[in-house]
């Protein structure tokens, strides 16, 4: 059985090379030299070994069908939640009975 076959979406990545510099710089990350040619090389490892694995040919046995492989799941069962009073005395911030957060997202 092709490991293709079991997860169509697994697939030869088209560009071999993510330069890392270009990820970085969408991520906001300040990275010196050397962490660029130590973070590329281990990228560039971490894909080709991707990619040898897409080329695998696995015997139907081994590959279990469906998702009973995700593990043992637990009862989805109602239980009380806390009280808002709870909650909010474990705020760090809080205004009109709300929690508080910085702003994390730029103007545009």
């Amino acid at each position: 059985l092709h490991l293709r076959r079991i997860s169509p979406n697994l697939q030869k990545m088209s560009n071999d090379h993510i330069d890392v510099s270009y990820v970085a710089k969408l991520a906001r990350l300040d990275l010196t030299p050397d962490e660029v040619t130590l973070f590329q090389s281990q990228l560039d490892s971490i894909l080709s070994h991707v990619d040898s694995l897409t080329a695998l040919e696995l015997p139907a046995d081994l590959v279990p069908e469906g998702p009973q492989n995700l593990g043992p799941m637990r009862a989805d069962s109602p239980h009380e939640s806390l009280l808002p009073t709870a909650v909010l005395a474990n705020a760090p911030d809080q205004a009109q009975a709300q929690i508080r957060v910085p702003k994390v997202v730029a103007d545009a």
